[in-house]
């Protein structure tokens, strides 16, 4: 089965920019959609976006929309997000989860996680 490691994670100031990334071992990230996830202090963890195998398909929260990027890059085993325009509301532990089948906003659909990256924006 695939292990995934999320890193990236960090303190910024609010408007700034970090960039996650979750790499896989154990089976090549190409035969999995990736999922991002994040959870808050006292909240579900909730979808923020996700990326089919070959990047076709590409899903966003609206709450990320056009601030968020998800990337992958099969040859590395390496999916990204790449977050800009951060705001407070986007402090979390972010993680990334993969699955076999087709991409998923539902965290209960993807059976492989990371152990988080912890995102702090200050305002």
């Amino acid at each position: 089965q695939v292990q995934l490691v999320e890193s990236g994670g960090g303190l910024v100031q609010a408007g700034g920019s970090l960039t996650l990334s979750c790499v896989a071992s154990g089976r090549t990230i190409s035969a999995y959609a990736v999922g991002w996830f994040r959870q808050a202090p006292g909240r579900e963890r909730e979808f923020v976006s996700s990326i089919s195998r070959n990047a076709g398909i590409r899903y966003y929260a609206d709450s990320v929309k056009g601030r968020f990027t998800i990337s992958r890059d099969n040859a590395k085993n390496i999916v990204y997000l790449q977050m800009n325009s951060l705001k407070p509301e986007d402090r979390a532990v972010y993680y990334c989860a993969a699955r076999r089948d087709t991409t998923s906003r539902a965290p209960a659909d993807y059976p492989y996680w990371g152990q988080g990256t912890q995102v702090t924006v200050s305002s």
